[in-house]
């Protein structure tokens, strides 16, 4: 589990392709010395496993569903990625739960700074099949990054972005149409999955929930 708070900025050193698997290799200063092999590693909100660690860089490999479901195997050598290593069981909650698990990409349309003002304004399209998991004043993952949703119309996301997070993240390095990495707030696709199922005339309750670990 992760919380979307970026710790690290890192560059893709290299993607080498072989067949339908895409290995990615990251240069990171900070996180590449706390992995080992085998340890989860969030690259733009995906959670990815170490296959080789050392000398300022790791390196993850990417299954097919993985390339075609999120933007990390369109990236390219050189590209700014927001890393993220999994929380501690101690850690504050600073964030909100993010698992690392993308529901889908969207496309960035426009990341302008507000006119008097130290904040930024991001602007996303996302998914049709997303919009109903969206909702004002609630979360939403955007490339691993925890954001609060300002508006919503349709499909049409906008957020809020201050300056620590423009400074710490990949956002600064993006541009109009670029493909980026979307994960909604778990707790929204539970609360629809009770939702259905209470319109069923069964359902999940809070008793299932804790049963099933949440």
């Amino acid at each position: 589990m992760f919380t979307g708070l970026i710790q690290e900025t890192g560059e893709v050193a290299a993607l080498e392709r072989s067949g339908s698997q895409t290995r990615i290799t990251v240069s990171a200063q900070v996180i590449a010395t706390e992995l080992k092999t085998g340890d989860s590693v969030a690259v733009n909100g995906v959670c990815l496993t170490a296959v080789e660690t050392g000398e300022g860089k790791f390196s993850a490999d990417l299954a097919q569903e993985t390339q075609e479901r999120t933007s990390l195997g369109k990236l390219k050598a050189g590209a700014l990625v927001n890393l993220e290593l999994p929380a501690r069981a101690q850690d504050r909650m600073g964030g909100h739960v993010v698992q690392g698990h993308v529901d889908g990409t969207g496309s960035l349309v426009s990341l302008e700074k507000i006119k008097y003002h130290e904040d930024w304004r991001l602007v996303i399209e996302i998914p049709q099949e997303l919009e109903k998991y969206v909702a004002p004043q609630g979360s939403i993952a955007v490339e691993g990054i925890s954001l609060t949703v300002a508006a919503v119309e349709r499909t049409r996301v906008e957020i809020a972005i201050i300056p620590h997070t423009w400074k710490a993240t990949n956002l600064k390095a993006l541009k109009a149409g670029d493909h980026v990495n979307i994960e909604v707030d778990v707790l929204a696709k539970y609360a629809e999955k009770m939702a259905r199922g209470k319109a069923a005339g069964g359902g999940m309750t809070v008793a299932d929930l804790v049963r099933r670990g949440f």
